[in-house]
């Protein structure tokens, strides 16, 4: 079985496992006592910091060890804007951070909070000058991710971070994809990260905070971790995850020069191979590891099942690949497709062939997906120069399937109207307009479900 979700959880790294196993004999007492065990984890502990440290670019006392990344952000969010309430109280969040950071956003927002979210371009890039503008004298704090999760854009940190410095607004950023690969550039003010995406053990997280930024801790405190994150320290994981991040750190530069060959080798080969596919995410300011791209007419879920049946352990921002049904918040603010979406995220370590094969598998997976949605004919109705295709009660990709079906039937200049309930069109019939070179003139409300105009001007 081919892993390519590394973006999701890396594999355990060698030395990690090496790690835990022998500081499981030495770290399991309280470091917080003096006795010759508590000294010994003490000890890990403090080494662990220093690594820590190091790796990031900071002082060791500006680093907390924390359960998790998720609750890294959670805690950094919440204890800048507590610190910082004599300020203000508005936020600035990209519109395609992590979900935890939005969930951060939102509790605060429900509070009574006001927050700002930048938006991206195609690329999933934000514009430095955006957050520039966003900025206000009641700004408490500015979050931004130093590369995104599901298409790997590496976004402009040290920009919108000087921008923050000159107008006083602390700068969190969400390190969690990119630390391995080196530290982020910039004057931040917080980071986070989560030693599960780099090869380390899940539940450790790394919250930094650097000395001068007013940071309240929320909830009940203690004296672990600075009164920042309670609870007694795992610090045989911890020692493995600080090990992990270090010995990927000395591997870097050369895989990432050889994962970038293979995922440039996938961005270059899938629209060849793939009819009506399109490559997102930024070509060049891109992580080494992360190539996404989305398939006109495919069902994401099951084109996801179809490749995890050949070999090849792959994830999805396809709204039919969620509970909820609605499109990839990163996708959706990106304007791009999301039918049929595939995020390949490489290992460290992943083999040249598996590409080689996936690039061999992934036709045909398309070609057969494509094949069992498109036996369904549409209900159309013809007015003139406009046809009523109903699809109302179909999940995406099939409203643009039909879609696609019954656009030759009208002149140029004719007009298609799609019926459709579900909210994953509003981002793919766009899309499809774009990829396909016709207009897309908007929607309009309907009895049920909106009505998507597209414009036939080809």
């Amino acid at each position: 079985m081919a892993y390519f979700d590394a973006a999701s959880a890396a594999p355990l790294h060698p030395v990690a496992r090496q790690a835990l196993s022998a500081s499981l004999d030495e770290g399991w007492a309280d470091p917080a006592r003096l006795h010759r065990e508590g000294r010994k984890a003490r000890m890990l502990l403090d080494a662990a910091r220093e690594a820590a440290a190091e790796a990031v670019g900071c002082r060791a006392d500006e680093v907390v060890f924390t359960s998790s990344g998720t609750r890294a952000v959670h805690t950094g969010v919440a204890g800048a804007l507590a610190g910082r309430r004599r300020v203000g109280r508005h936020l600035i969040v990209s519109a395609v951070e992590h979900s935890c950071v939005l969930h951060s956003a939102q509790v605060w927002e429900a509070e009574g909070g006001p927050v700002t979210r930048i938006p991206v371009d195609r690329t999933g890039a934000v514009d430095p000058s955006a957050y520039a503008a966003a900025l206000r004298p009641d700004t408490a704090l500015a979050c931004l991710q130093s590369a995104n999760h599901e298409v790997g854009t590496v976004q402009p940190v040290a920009e919108v971070a000087g921008a923050c410095r000159a107008a006083g607004v602390p700068l969190l950023v969400d390190a969690a994809q990119s630390l391995g690969w080196g530290p982020v550039g910039g004057d931040w003010s917080l980071l986070t990260a989560s030693a599960h995406k780099w090869g380390g053990p899940p539940g450790v997280g790394l919250l930094v905070v650097r000395k001068g930024v007013r940071f309240a801790a929320p909830g009940p405190v203690d004296e672990r971790e600075s009164g920042r994150a309670p609870g007694f320290e795992n610090i045989p994981a911890i020692v493995a995850a600080v090990a992990s991040l270090r010995a990927v750190r000395a591997e870097a530069d050369r895989e990432a020069a050889r994962l970038r060959a293979l995922t440039e080798r996938i961005r270059a080969r899938v629209p060849e191979l793939v009819p009506d596919a399109e490559v997102v995410g930024d070509a060049e300011r891109r992580l080494p590891g992360i190539v996404t791209f989305s398939c006109l007419y495919v069902d994401g879920e099951a084109l996801l099942h179809e490749l995890d049946r050949a070999g090849f352990s792959v994830s999805s921002g396809s709204s039919c690949t969620s509970s909820t049904l609605t499109p990839s918040h990163v996708l959706e603010a990106m304007g791009v497709l999301s039918e049929g979406n595939v995020r390949v995220s490489l290992p460290p370590g992943a083999a040249e062939a598996d590409v080689e094969r996936f690039l061999q598998v992934l036709p045909g997976a398309v070609a057969g997906v494509r094949e069992k949605l498109g036996a369904a004919a549409p209900a159309t109705a013809v007015r003139a120069r406009e046809l009523l295709v109903d699809s109302l009660g179909k999940r995406c990709p099939i409203p643009v399937i039909e879609l696609a079906k019954v656009i030759g039937d009208v002149p140029v200049g004719g007009t298609v109207r799609v019926l459709s309930d579900d909210e994953a069109a509003r981002l793919d019939i766009p899309a499809w307009c774009e990829m396909r070179g016709q207009e897309y003139a908007g929607e309009e409300p309907a009895e049920r479900g909106v009505a998507y105009l597209v414009r036939r001007v080809s």
